[in-house]
This record gives structure tokens, sequence and C-alpha cells, in this order.
């Protein structure tokens, strides 16, 4: 009796661990959204060309993942003072961290949130590259190349 109570508590476990990896799979089963880290992916990075000695950036982080993350800062060689900004009614303001929900997009654009760039140490034109890090709460450091576009650059976003 004691032998098939343990082989029936070894099965009920079994079919329980199984039962819970079914459920930790994500509905979209896209990969990497079940191993309970963010999974983050950057895309149209561009900076429009600056007219002063400030800029901004402009990108779109998505997160693959089934765990949100945030974007907490932004560094750079072109700056040592580079912000990120959100902007509400009409008006921007520096901020701590942008939340990147989990299976989610955050997009930094014109006339909305933005990474600034203040104090540019050097003239930057059209068809350079800016090399930038981006920081986060939980994953590694992403390193992006920010392509210097004309300053009316503005893609359309889908």
């Amino acid at each position: 009796m004691n032998r098939r109570t343990t082989t029936l508590s070894a099965a009920v476990a079994l079919a329980a661990a199984l039962a819970l990896t079914g459920c930790s799979s994500s509905s979209d089963g896209s990969a990497g959204s079940t191993d309970g880290k963010p999974k983050l992916e950057v895309s149209g990075a561009y900076m429009p060309q600056p007219v002063m000695d400030m800029a901004g950036g402009f990108l779109t982080i998505k997160n693959a993942g089934g765990t949100a993350d945030k974007l907490t800062s932004v560094t750079s060689p072109v700056s040592d003072d580079v912000t990120i900004h959100e902007t509400k009614n009409q008006k921007m303001q520096k901020v701590d961290s942008f939340d990147i929900p989990a299976n989610g997009t955050l997009s930094l654009e014109r006339g909305g949130n933005h990474i600034m760039f203040m104090e540019l140490k050097k003239t930057l034109k059209q068809g350079e590259k800016v090399s930038i890090e981006l920081h986060f709460e939980k994953s590694d450091p992403i390193k992006v190349d920010l392509p210097v576009e004309a300053p009316n650059h503005n893609p359309r976003q889908h």
C-alpha cells in the first residue's frame, strides 16, 4: 500500500508540473516569453540633424518577453547630458524611466516621449551615426547607432 501511494504521489506531482509548464507559455507563442525575462529589440532609431547644440533621439523598443522592463537611462559619447523626456500637454519634462510592457512596445517619437541630448560635443551632420547605450532596470544594456537624418525627418509610425 505504501509503494502504491508513493507511485500515485509521483504521478500527481508529474501531472501538476506538466500542467504548470503548459500554463506558463504565452498565448502568442513568441520565443523567449516563457523564461520570465524581458526580450528587447530596438528598431526605427534615428536622430534629426541638430540645428543647435541639442538634439532629440527617437526609436522603438519591442519587448517580446513575458516580463515588463523599464528604460532607465541613455548614455552617449556625443553628450555628457543625455536624458529621457515625456511630452504632456505640449510640454516636455525629464523622467526617471519609461515602462516597457511585457509583450508590448515603447515608442519614442517626435511630438511624444524621446531621448534628449544637451550640449553636444561636436556638430552632427546628416549621414553620420551617433552611438548610444540604452540602460534598463532588468535587461543588459543595448548599444544602438542612431543615423543622423534630415532636420525635418519624421517617419510614419505603423
